[in-house]
């Protein structure tokens, strides 16, 4: 396994922005696919982005076009840059990494977008 820790949520008003970190123990390199997940209260828990080992990536279609997911290999780090925040966008952001006997997640860091 490997732990992550998630960090850059915060307050910020509708229409601002916020870049969530991810850092992980080791090296993810060799992940197969690493993501940010929310959970907001009452709702279950949704991907909002993936990065794959190759570069790919895939979006929640409430975040396309808002939201960019990317890695930094050397830096064993995931980023989720946000833009044009809405209210609906609250919630707690998960960091997600996935490979061969793996699946782990961080903590979590809230994200408060008021109106």
């Amino acid at each position: 396994q490997v732990q992550l820790v998630e960090s850059g949520g915060g307050l910020v008003q509708a229409g601002g922005s916020l870049r969530l970190s991810c850092a992980a123990s080791r090296s993810i390199f060799s992940f197969g696919a690493m993501g940010w997940y929310r959970q907001a209260p009452g709702k279950q828990r949704e991907l909002v982005a993936r990065i794959t080992s190759g570069g790919s990536t895939n979006y929640a279609d409430s975040v396309k076009g808002r939201f960019i997911i990317s890695r930094d290999n050397a830096a064993n780090t995931v980023y989720l840059q946000m833009s044009s925040l809405k209210p609906e966008d609250t919630a707690v952001y998960y960091c997600n990494a996935r490979g061969y006997l793996l699946d782990s997640w961080g903590q979590g860091t809230q994200v408060t977008v008021s109106s």
